[in-house]
């Protein structure tokens, strides 16, 4: 595979006071070896991931960010380079126009180079390859994609530069879940390979010692791939390290010869020294967050006599508060941003409905002030929430053909939030309340269209259950989100254990209050990326799948202007209950723990409380600290056969059945010695449903088949008397059974002894 070449610019020289406010701005930092030698090369790498098109009032201050490190470090010595996802997902103003936009915007910075991200897949491989290849003056790089079948590689793997005398090479890889995050049709062909070993073959390549087959003296891996929590969420990376998967991997394995590591993907801030594989010291290992929040900063020493790092420094730099327009760059980004608002305002500024509160995703990081979600960051794809409750009752009322019976979305499709105040400075239609066509399409930027999905019953529970996120074959690499919610239509109703075997999470799914029957046939509106099986939600694969032709931006503008004025629907579709799947035992003191009540959208309400009724009658009320409750209930015998209701303070409730109360039951002989054809026996039984004395009858089998029986008396003992001998000397069993009642199951036990001469 050829390599370029990238020659350094001249250094602008660094406002006054700039040193200062950088060093203000910069979110975590790590240092990996000794102070810098004197004669050392110093290259600076600049780097985003998962910047999603972000063309709006924060793209000038982006790129200033980046300006200022470059005039601060010198660009002679800066590459700016990408983790992937630059285009795709993007907001109105860069959508609207096919990303063209963004790309613009990346090419005045110089944008070194890229991993190729998923998203860069969303309008399929010949569009990224052709049209995108066409309009980007960098190289998108994804050293594991592959023609399929082979190992042939279907995309530059790497690019090499020369900064200062010193050959640096940038080696891209793209997560391996690719294919189950983009349409089938846009990767026709393709095959993913694992990141790692594709980073790990190319360094090899890089450093073998042949120059024809390409040389560098520092490697740098961009991986689209990354870990599923950072330092703002509470993480460490020895933490992510334990928790495994396709982040493990990259720490613990990717080649000893890459000096620096870039990821993106899973949309976390973090800057870690992570040790490196087989030798001592570490290096540096960055991501972003997204959408241009920060511009990851890694500052590499180099010897430029024998290309060794000798010292790392990694840092996340916040994006400056202010643009500065004094910057070349800058200014270009700014007419560039400019004339796409501007073009987005033709269509985008419309009002297409109204809402009477903020409606919006998840937001991790909050907290309830004053009984309502608070602060935080969007797009928390672990939580329902108030948007896809949205998105999924349009998807079920808004097919204008059909009679879908639920609508469901994936929590990734969701792309931004309404807010109910308005931004009149830029739109002076978009007053309190408004709904613009930008607005409206910014939330489902990706052009799906609307399909129903007829499935039975049983697969329906089983793509609910596969919100528990696993990989489809042993060998595949695990799901770099654990979990992802589904936003359900109003209608759905679903009781989950999460911490049960997969396959069995789900307790209970309800449709307008109905059980659902794995055996009859159901109707899902939802797109056709997720009808398709993707998001590992595999089950999808079964259905029948009609398509409406109707884009889903399109379907969700007319419904908000059908349904104007839209309040946020706050009501939980799902409560996740630690229980036994076959219900509670009668009878007995039962333990449930019930976690993440109450949505975590902007101005959820709390809830405090969930209440545990059963026949009528109320069994307890138990607080809620931390979005959980710890129930300790006494379930009353004679709900046996009948079912407890857990009911939390906002609504959202649990039914779970009552089964008959499970008993012990102990067991004693007389005498002590038995001797053949001589002893009669004494068996003597007590029976406990807790502490307390079963009822009902026990039944004595010997061998031979008689049997011999006797009441529990109040005390839940009998003594059975056995009026046969046993004829012959040995081992000899017999069966004790008690039979159970209404309210208790039966139970039995052998009881073993042996005859003697």
């Amino acid at each position: 595979m050829s390599s370029r070449t990238w020659a350094g610019r001249a250094t602008r020289p660094l406002a006054a006071g700039l040193g200062l406010g950088l060093a203000a701005s910069a979110l975590t930092l790590t240092t990996s070896t000794a102070a810098y030698a004197a004669d050392s090369v110093t290259i600076t790498l600049l780097n985003i991931n998962d910047f999603h098109g972000r063309i709006d009032a924060n793209t000038t201050k982006f790129a200033t960010t980046i300006e200022q490190i470059r005039a601060e470090q010198g660009e002679a010595n800066t590459l700016f380079l990408s983790a992937g996802d630059n285009i795709g997902a993007s907001v109105f103003a860069s959508n609207v126009q096919d990303d063209e936009p963004t790309i613009e915007v990346l090419n005045v910075l110089e944008l070194a180079s890229s991993a190729v991200g998923n998203h860069e897949f969303d309008k399929g491989f010949d569009d990224l390859t052709g049209r995108v290849g066409a309009l980007a003056d960098w190289n998108y790089l994804g050293a594991n994609v592959y023609a399929e079948g082979t190992q042939t590689p279907a995309m530059r793997e790497y690019d090499t530069f020369e900064v200062d005398g010193v050959t640096v090479g940038v080696i891209g890889a793209v997560t391996q879940e690719t294919p189950t995050l983009v349409s089938a049709s846009g990767v026709a062909g393709l095959e993913f390979g694992d990141p790692v070993e594709a980073v790990n073959r190319v360094a090899e390549q890089l450093s073998d010692g042949d120059e024809t087959n390409g040389e560098a003296d520092v490697i740098v891996a961009e991986f689209h791939e990354g870990a599923g929590a950072g330092i703002p969420d509470g993480s460490s990376l020895e933490e992510e390290v334990a928790a495994g998967g396709a982040f493990a991997d990259i720490v613990n394995e990717t080649d000893a010869e890459v000096d620096a590591i870039f990821t993106g993907h899973t949309h976390k801030q973090y800057a870690w020294d992570a040790p490196v594989p087989g030798e001592a010291g570490t290096r540096p290992i960055v991501q972003t967050g997204s959408y241009g929040e920060n511009i990851g900063q890694i500052d590499l020493s180099v010897d430029p006599a024998t290309g060794d790092v000798t010292a790392s420094t990694g840092t996340n730099v916040a994006r400056a508060a202010e643009e500065d327009l004094s910057f070349p760059r800058v200014a270009e980004v700014k007419e560039i941003t400019d004339a796409a608002l501007a073009f987005a305002a033709e269509v985008g500024n419309q009002p297409v409905g109204q809402i009477t509160d903020d409606i919006t995703t998840a937001f991790g990081g909050g907290s309830y002030v004053d009984g309502e979600w608070t602060g935080g960051g969007r797009d928390n794809r672990a939580e329902e929430s108030a948007m896809s409750h949205l998105v999924a009752q349009a998807l079920l009322d808004g097919l204008p053909f059909g009679e879908p019976d639920i609508g469901l979305t994936n929590p990734g499709g969701l792309r931004a939030d309404f807010r109910f105040a308005g931004n009149t400075a830029e739109n002076p239609q978009n007053t309190d309340g408004v709904v613009t066509f930008a607005e409206a399409n910014s939330v489902l930027p990706f052009g799906n269209t609307i399909v129903t999905a007829e499935l039975s019953g049983a697969d329906l529970i089983t793509i609910f259950d596969q919100q528990w996120q696993t990989a489809e074959t042993p060998e595949d690499p695990a799901p770099s989100r654990p979990y992802l919610a589904l936003g359900a239509s109003e209608n759905v109703d679903v009781v989950a254990d999460p911490t049960a075997e997969t396959g069995e999470h789900i307790l209970s799914l309800k449709i307008d209050g109905e059980e659902v029957d794995p055996e009859a046939t159901y109707s899902v509106a939802t797109f056709n990326f997720l009808a398709e099986g993707n998001d590992n939600f595999r089950a999808f694969r079964n259905a029948e799948v009609t398509d409406s032709g109707i884009s889903d931006a399109e379907l969700f503008r007319d419904y908000i202007a059908d349904s104007s004025p839209i309040s946020p629907d706050h009501d939980q579709r799902q409560m996740l209950v630690d229980t036994d799947e076959s219900g509670v035992n009668a009878g007995a003191t039962e333990t449930i723990e019930v976690s993440k009540l109450g949505l975590t959208s902007l101005g959820s309400p709390e809830d405090s409380s969930v209440t545990v009724t059963g026949g009528g009658a109320e069994l307890g009320t138990f607080p809620v600290t931390d979005r959980s409750a710890s129930i300790v209930v006494d379930v009353p015998v004679e709900l046996a056969g009948d079912s407890i209701t857990l009911t939390s303070e906002q609504g959202v409730t649990a039914e779970l059945p009552v089964v008959k109360a499970q008993p012990t039951l102990k067991l004693k002989r007389k005498p002590g010695k038995v001797v053949a054809r001589k002893t009669k026996i004494k068996v003597i039984s007590r029976v406990l449903v807790g502490d307390e004395a079963a009822d009902g009858r026990v039944r004595v089998r010997v061998p031979g088949g008689q049997t011999f029986a006797g009441r529990l008396n109040d005390n839940g003992r009998v003594v059975i008397k056995v009026t046969k001998t046993f004829g012959q000397p040995g081992s000899k069993k017999v069966v004790v059974t008690y039979l159970g009642d209404d309210t208790t199951e039966s139970v039995a036990q052998n009881l073993r002894f042996t005859v003697r001469k």
